[in-house]
């Protein structure tokens, strides 16, 4: 059974997966600032025979990408979203525009269930997308993360800091007012697509959920909704079978 590689690197984590068949065998993740580090992590994994990768971090992260697989005998297939592909066809004006991870997140969403849905990627940025029933991207918010929202007030104003608070309807400090002012803009986004998606499709849309700030998020939505965490890794499959 052949062993596929697949990477999603985004701007704070990388993380990786070895698909065999239909299941992962392993999962893991680094922090992208030690990307060098991915090496050690898959020194324990074997052999591969090939690796998918989307990448939003740059071209240094790329490199030693490509250096790891290529310690592995395999060549990096960057993924390079296009018109169309695996059953999803970019809505983009110019579909190279589309970021990467996006187009694989998207491509596993159409594949998950049927119906419309709303692929909402919560990590450094917030990104909230909708897909047609029919497999159509017809697209999506770009927003900061509640992290990144914190860390702007933070640094774009005197007295605003990034101190500890706690979520609430009515904050009532100054701390608290932050925490739920971000998570609370996020949520927003994600139901104002959701509601628009819903009168356009005539159907109420599957919510997908992933990154390492969902759990932030998804307690506030209101939504009904299902967290996948590897939803990128999971559409670098897809795209890796589609050819």
């Amino acid at each position: 059974m052949s062993r596929l590689l697949a990477i999603d690197a985004g701007n704070t984590r990388i993380k990786w997966g070895l698909r065999e068949g239909r299941t992962w065998s392993a999962l893991g993740s680094v922090a992208t600032a030690e990307a060098a580090s991915l090496d050690a992590a898959l020194e324990s994994q074997g052999g591969v025979e090939r690796a998918i990768a989307c990448n939003v971090a740059g071209s240094d992260v790329e490199r030693e990408l490509a250096r790891s697989c290529a310690r592995r005998g395999v060549q990096l297939n960057l993924v390079h979203p296009g018109a169309r592909a695996a059953g999803v066809t970019n809505g983009y004006r110019d579909p190279g525009q589309l970021g990467p991870d996006r187009w694989a997140a998207l491509v596993a969403a159409h594949a998950s269930a049927a119906g419309p849905k709303v692929v909402a990627t919560a990590g450094t940025a917030l990104t909230v997308d909708a897909l047609s029933a029919s497999g159509e991207f017809l697209g999506g918010l770009i927003v900061p993360g509640p992290g990144l929202m914190r860390r702007a007030l933070a640094s774009g104003t005197a007295r605003l800091r990034d101190t500890d608070g706690r979520f609430a309807d009515f904050p009532a400090s100054t701390a608290d007012a932050i925490t739920s002012g971000a998570i609370q803009a996020c949520a927003g986004a994600i139901a104002r697509v959701f509601e628009s998606l819903e009168r356009r499709e005539h159907a109420r849309p599957v919510l997908l959920l992933s990154g390492g700030a969902a759990s932030e998020i998804a307690p506030h939505l209101g939504l009904a909704h299902e967290v996948r965490e590897n939803l990128v890794l999971e559409g670098l499959v897809r795209l890796d079978e589609a050819g």
